[in-house]
């Protein structure tokens, strides 16, 4: 904002302009119009000395122009009618013989922004596109894209068009590359400039001519080409070879994007393009740049996902430099994760256990969860079973070094599950519930409950005091409601006795048929490719800090968009699924209407506690209501069995149709529901479908989620 009060200078400043002697001395001339660039760029308010700047431009000195032009263009909106004096005299610059001049006119001329003053510069710039000089010529067609920009109603010449088009064979590759910028804007509605064989040829032809930058926009364009043949696409892919290995990152990214797109259905051959920018990329990990340094180590993370052994050869290039920044050192380590193998996992895990010392607490935390090792162990222990006895006997003690929330949890899970072969689980256990007062984070007090409650199954002399102690304290004195809601979830399943308790809490707790999982399998290129070279790779891979195998399905979290998909594909999209023989579909109304006003950390906290994985949730009081849900069941050695399910309640009376597991109807589960006329139930309208058949299996199902349902409306009352 200009400042005020400065009347006295602006006044000062046009005696100065329009004194006579000054105007006859070059020097002080020049001298003076720059005094008033500098008190405009202080923000005094010199708008009042626009004619007097006008007059000042009729100078054959360049140097005074362009402070004039400054002048001119920073405040022509605000003297539209003024402006029009000086047209006269950038059109007669446009005909100087020095290029300067003349380009120098011609680009004040469109930055002066006025649509007032269009038909005055549409000549100028059409002869501009004709003259002998490249620098004329760079700013002529620049102007043709802002003069759209000023109307982008009105529509430029098709003689204009043709003329920009022909400028792509300009000698001078600026030119060449301002050309396709200034077609890319004026054409925009029609889909942008269009890249033919021709075209396509020439820009490769001539990449090598163009500057660092003009490089990248020539590449960028180039993606719109499809190769008419295979061999046409090895011709283009010959002629980009050099340019993958450029040593320019910008370059050498925006050739690969285009190697990507070009050879989408040749797999083989993205992958050896990938393969040959390890060298540039690691020589981009090592630039004095940061802003550098952080786009390679985020575009690495996105090639590992199709080649994870691309650089394993080469972690030590990724360790943590000290004067490093935080957000350089917490990628780095997500990139050590994902190249650990047998034989440089020792080095790492000695490497991450120096950062977990970093003075930036968000850097030592991403040290630990790399380490990761309890909540590793959580995850073996859940898809090998055999692994237990090991795992067992190696959680003696380690409660003392987890320093994380998410360690803690998976220790606790561990002592929950397997606290019958520990033999201090209880009194591990016992240090925790006596530090939950202090402890601050409500997913640990969660599993805390679970895990007490299940050793209390096993182990009931050692834990029952300290279970009661827990309960208390957390129906009591917790301020957390979730913690509040599962620790009464529990005592009210205390209450219906033992043999409840344990039918949900010991259920199966996986699948021994699982193997190991090592690692994460390869991704195709085309799943990532699109993102290669953009924002995207910069943007997502700071919201993942734990490598994509952390986690066990006990403790996954719900993603709504494709799972909603998928299961409503499942449940509604194959109405003709009902008919077949492999598969049993069956429809019951459950009354229990205060569940769908539950929040859903406690609805999938009571879900989970049987092995009930919830995909997706309506938001609490909305209507219709909805939760879909899957699980996975297995009776003696038969094949596993998929179960699928969706809640619905509506607020009004559920009608039942007629799916239920071949003529016999599934019995009531739930005491008390309100029968109406015509096959109406008030409630919650349950819908399950299993594959392969088994009624038995089903039914058993069922009963289990009336019994969470049930639970969640005492509790509600």
């Amino acid at each position: 904002m200009p400042y005020l009060g400065n009347e006295e200078t602006v006044k000062e400043l046009r005696r100065a302009l329009s004194n006579p002697n000054i105007q006859c001395d070059q020097l002080r001339y020049r001298n003076t119009v720059l005094r008033v660039i500098r008190s405009m760029s202080q923000g005094v308010d010199v708008s009042g000395l626009f004619s007097e700047m006008v007059k000042a431009c009729a100078t054959v000195d360049i140097v005074q122009k362009k402070l004039v032009y400054v002048f001119l263009c920073s405040y022509a909106a605000v003297n539209p009618e003024l402006s029009l004096l000086v047209i006269n005299t950038l059109r007669k610059d446009c005909q100087d013989p020095n290029p300067m001049v003349r380009s120098l006119a011609l680009r004040n001329m469109t930055n002066l922004r006025l649509p007032s003053l269009v038909e005055y510069v549409e000549q100028p710039l059409t002869a501009g596109l004709r003259d002998r000089a490249a620098c004329v010529r760079r700013v002529a067609v620049l102007g043709w894209a802002k003069l759209h920009h000023l109307q982008p109603d009105s529509e430029i010449d098709a003689v204009v068009v043709n003329e920009l088009y022909s400028l792509l064979r300009d000698p001078d590759p600026v030119v060449m590359v301002n050309c396709l910028r200034a077609l890319e804007e004026i054409l925009k509605e029609e889909g942008g400039v269009a890249i033919n064989k021709p075209i396509t040829h020439h820009l490769l032809n001539r990449l090598k001519e163009c500057d660092l930058w003009g490089q990248c926009e020539v590449l960028r364009f180039l993606q719109r080409y499809r190769p008419k043949s295979e061999d046409e696409l090895f011709d283009i892919l010959s002629l980009l070879d050099a340019s993958l290995v450029s040593p320019h990152p910008p370059v050498m990214a925006a050739t690969l994007s285009l190697f990507l797109s070009l050879c989408s259905g040749v797999p083989s051959v993205s992958l050896a393009a990938l393969e040959r920018v390890r060298g540039p990329l690691l020589a981009a990990c090592g630039s004095g740049s940061r802003e550098m340094k952080f786009a390679a180590l985020c575009h690495i993370q996105l090639l590992l996902r199709s080649i994870p052994g691309l650089l394993g050869a080469h972690y030590k290039r990724f360790f943590c430099g000290y004067a490093e920044p935080a957000y350089i050192k917490q990628r780095k380590m997500q990139v050590l994760v994902e190249l650990v193998n047998d034989d440089n996992v020792g080095m790492l895990l000695d490497e991450l256990k120096g950062y977990c010392t970093d003075v930036n607490p968000d850097t030592a935390q991403t040290a630990i969860s790399a380490i990761a090792v309890v909540q590793t162990m959580r995850d073996l222990i859940w898809v090998c079973p055999q692994c237990s006895d090991t795992v067992c006997s190696s959680l003696e003690g380690c409660e003392e070094t987890l320093q994380d929330s998410q360690g803690r949890q998976a220790l606790l899970w561990l002592l929950g599950v397997y606290g019958e072969r520990i033999s201090s689980a209880p009194y591990t256990l016992e240090g925790f519930i006596d530090e939950v007062k202090s402890e601050i984070s409500p997913g640990v007090k969660m599993e805390l409950l679970t895990a007490a409650v299940r050793l209390f199954l096993c182990r009931p002399a050692e834990t029952q005091d300290m279970l009661g102690r827990l309960l208390h304290y957390c129906i009591e004195e917790e301020a957390d409601m979730c913690v509040r809601d599962q620790a009464l979830l529990y005592y009210r399943l205390l209450l219906c006795g033992l043999d409840q308790t344990r039918r949900v809490l010991q259920a199966r707790r996986s699948d021994p048929s699982l193997g190991v999982f090592i690692g994460r399998p390869a991704e195709p290129v085309g799943q990532w490719a699109r993102s290669f070279n953009t924002l995207e790779p910069l943007k997502d891979g700071a919201v993942e800090t734990e490598p994509a195998s952390r986690g066990s399905p006990e403790h996954k979290k719900t993603s709504t968009p494709a799972n909603t998909s998928l299961c409503v594909f499942f449940l509604q999209g194959c109405e003709g699924a009902r008919e077949e023989e492999d598969c049993v579909w069956v429809e019951e109304c459950i009354e229990c209407p205060t569940v769908p006003h539950c929040s859903p950390q406690s609805l999938q906290a009571a879900m989970q506690l049987v092995n009930i994985q919830a995909l997706a949730f309506t938001p609490p009081q909305a209507l219709p209501w909805r939760v879909y849900l899957y699980t996975h069941a297995r009776r003696g050695t038969a094949r596993r069995s998929l179960v699928l399910g969706e809640l619905l309640y509506t607020g009004a009376a559920c009608r039942l149709g007629d799916g239920r597991a071949e003529d016999e109807q599934t019995e009531a589960t739930a005491a008390g529901r309100a029968e109406g006329e015509d096959g109406e139930r008030r409630g919650i309208k349950v819908t399950l479908r299993l594959q392969p058949r088994d009624e038995t299996c089903l039914r058993g199902f069922l009963s289990v989620l009336t019994t969470v349902l049930n639970t969640l409306t005492e509790h509600s009352d």
